[in-house]
């Protein structure tokens, strides 16, 4: 899958998805301090899934109605690096070919497909 990784969820993040054979951009390491909506932008025209812990991305897509070709928004209460990729793995595990196109809200213990209106 193609994925890009904001620069809040880590690099941690980037790197084990890569090890997974993924395709991954890291916005830490091409576009670092980038605002929201050009992160939202670039993963759009590439193609990525982007991967966030920023809810202002809910904002983006729902409100504002920015094109995208899926979100994976990580809400946490354990933001380690650790528990980011643990929790990702689970989730890719079950969830790997429906999420594209998707706004997916993942915690350690739930997932939410939320409804596009």
């Amino acid at each position: 899958m193609r994925f890009l990784v904001d620069e809040c969820t880590g690099h941690a993040v980037a790197e084990w998805l890569r090890q997974q054979d993924h395709d991954v951009v890291s916005v830490f390491d091409e576009i670092r301090g980038a605002e929201d909506r050009d992160v939202i932008n670039k993963a759009y025209e590439q193609n990525r899934i982007l991967i966030t812990n920023d809810k202002d991305f809910g904002e983006l897509v729902f409100r504002e109605k920015k094109p995208h070709k899926g979100v994976i928004l990580l809400r946490l209460g354990d933001e380690r690096a650790a528990n980011k990729i643990t929790v990702l793995k689970n989730f890719l595990k079950i969830y790997e070919k429906t999420i594209l196109g998707q706004f997916i809200v993942v915690t350690e213990t739930t997932v939410r497909i939320a409804e596009h209106i």
